[in-house]
């Protein structure tokens, strides 16, 4: 595997914007740092070849958009089943579901969720995402999602510190 070959070094600029995503305590900025990971791992995941992968960031970037304009319900159901008519047409095997599996669950989230419940659902999203990424050969994309997760539980520990503080002044 070469670590520094285009595919890699996308993935590189995709765990930064996707670090920098979790680090956000604001729901707003927390939405628009992720729509540029999502665009960096289109970029990615096409040069890798792994078409669902790309298909549901491309979804992650439009519902990231889509999310920071309507949290409408109907909104968050069209993007849920574009994803799987996405993985009816494109899947070819069990694990080409996981990340629009974590697409959807990102799409729940942004939409219907804010706070705290929003990144624990996030986090599962995450979880997905790393399992695919380690059967896709993505170093960039893996190294992500694991400082990914551990990043969404450090700011939901700073979030409900924060609101426990909050109730008790």
């Amino acid at each position: 595997m070469d670590w520094f070959s285009p595919a890699q070094c996308v993935g590189y600029v995709a765990f930064v914007l996707g670090v920098g995503s979790f680090l956000q305590t604001d729901d707003r900025r927390f939405k628009l740092f992720m729509a540029g990971e999502c665009l960096s791992y289109i970029v990615h995941f096409a040069l890798l070849g792994n078409p669902t992968a790309v298909a549901s960031s491309s979804m992650s970037l439009l519902r990231s958009l889509l999310a920071l304009r309507t949290r409408a319900l109907w909104v968050a159901a069209l993007v849920v089943a574009a994803n799987l008519a996405l993985g009816l047409a494109l899947a070819q095997q069990p694990r080409d579901w996981l990340p629009l599996a974590a697409s959807c669950l990102g799409t729940l989230a942004l939409f219907l969720l804010q706070g705290i419940p929003m990144r624990l659902v996030m986090l599962c999203g995450t979880a997905l995402w790393i399992a695919n990424n380690l059967l896709a050969g993505s170093v960039g994309g893996t190294a992500l999602e694991v400082v990914v997760a551990g990043v969404n539980l450090l700011t939901i520990a700073r979030m409900a510190r924060r609101r426990n503080a909050n109730n008790l002044a």
